[in-house]
């Protein structure tokens, strides 16, 4: 449904992948949700605008997704991953020096998760989220300010038009403007890096097995995507310092694939660009909390990290499951969903794992930064000792899958 009525119970400002995960849960839930972005939908990769990169989902984002009643739509264009590779090619030539696999049957999970273009996610969750009665999507408008009240934030949108309800929920993204009303500070860093996204085919097959491979500048990194006219294709996250990645943005197709196939060392045999390149700045950035009147933030609203271990969109899950099973859970008691108590609570349960996580994300990133040929070949010694303790490897695993990290606070 595309015209609201003047409330509803939620409001999720921010129509991207993790804004259309949380309206799916919530509306799931049975709550009236709002979903409000400024931004299109963009429904070809080719388009203006079109998100060029990927999303892996870790089974615990999933399982949310089947939650959600979103997965039986997403999961027939879903590539799995079975193997997370990570190769050192730290040596004096580009060339993999070593390789460790991670294998999801180590953690008692078939697959680790699954791959998907963003630009094919929002397109399909927006179709999926169109057909419910109990759901209204907002395109091409958003909030400009809102104001609490003791029933509900009224919001007022970009058109000039207002709706109240008893939750805001920011998935805005890091420029958030719910966090910015809420005047809630973000500490914030950069590596002095870009990333390059496209996608690829090339002559190997994948075998469901994503690569991280470390040399210097950042890891390169090939994700499985699903054939199509017969060829092999990956997704490709290619970090590099701020001035070598624009200078590989610039050049020509027949010398950037050169470079490609060289930095690639080999991986999937020869690479080909089958998209167009995008660069996206590389940061980490941590909100000092994540609780205001009635809001709670989620997502880069709340957190952003390096693409590193697929850890990104599923910390934004995690922040959504979270935040939905205390409104549940209240709502079953009662309760008002937007209760202080209720959103300190959520902002208690999520804020330390987040700290953490990005702290973790942020010294394996400068980690591979690394071009000091001693230091890379550290990096090398650490990575074969952590892969050779299998009690280690196996805890380092279910920590990247979010296992055991979350642990619900009953509203009371």
């Amino acid at each position: 449904m595309t015209q609201p009525p003047e409330c509803v119970e939620v409001l999720v400002a921010g129509g991207g992948v993790a804004g259309l995960a949380a309206t799916a849960l919530f509306a799931s839930e049975g709550f009236t949700v709002a979903c409000v972005d400024p931004a299109p939908v963009i429904t070809s990769s080719t388009e203006a605008g079109s998100d060029l990169r990927s999303t892996a989902f870790l089974m615990p984002s999933v399982r949310l997704l089947q939650k959600s009643g979103l997965w039986d739509t997403l999961g027939k264009h879903a590539t799995a991953l079975a193997t997370m590779r990570i190769a050192d090619a730290g040596g004096e030539e580009p060339a993999i020096r070593d390789e460790v696999d991670f294998n999801a049957t180590d953690v008692g999970e078939e697959v680790f998760g699954f791959n998907l273009p963003n630009w094919l996610l929002r397109h399909e969750m927006t179709e999926n989220l169109s057909q419910r009665e109990n759901v209204f999507l907002l395109n091409g408008m958003g909030v400009e300010h809102f104001t609490p009240r003791t029933s509900g934030n009224i919001h007022r949108l970009s058109d000039g038009s207002q709706i109240t309800a008893q939750l805001t929920i920011g998935a805005d993204g890091r420029n958030s403007r719910i966090r910015e009303i809420l005047d809630i500070d973000a500490k914030k860093w950069s590596y002095g890096q870009k990333a390059l996204v496209f996608t690829v085919t090339h002559t190997a097959p994948h075998h469901n097995v994503s690569t991280e491979i470390h040399r210097t500048g950042g890891p390169f990194t090939l994700v499985p995507l699903p054939g199509m006219d017969g060829h092999h294709r990956s997704a490709i996250v290619w970090m590099d310092t701020g001035p070598r990645a624009m200078e590989l943005a610039a050049l020509d197709r027949e010398a950037f694939e050169y470079d490609l196939n060289l930095r690639s060392c080999g991986v999937n045999g020869r690479l080909s660009l089958e998209s167009e390149r995008k660069v996206w700045p590389i940061i980490s950035q941590v909100a000092d909390r994540l609780n205001g009147p009635r809001t709670a933030l989620v997502a880069e609203a709340a957190h952003v990290v390096p693409p590193i271990g697929a850890q990104g969109l599923n910390m934004s899950l995690a922040d959504i499951a979270t935040l939905g099973e205390l409104c549940a859970t209240a709502r079953t008691k009662g309760k008002d969903i937007g209760a202080q108590d209720l959103l300190g609570k959520y902002n208690r349960q999520r804020h330390p794992d987040i700290v953490a996580r990005v702290a973790g994300i942020d010294a394996l990133n400068r980690a591979a930064m690394q071009e000091n040929l001693v230091l890379r070949d550290y990096r090398r010694s650490a990575l074969k000792l952590l892969h050779g303790l299998a009690p280690v490897r196996k805890s380092v695993m279910a920590l990247g899958l979010g296992m055991g990290a979350r642990q619900t606070d009953p509203v009371n």
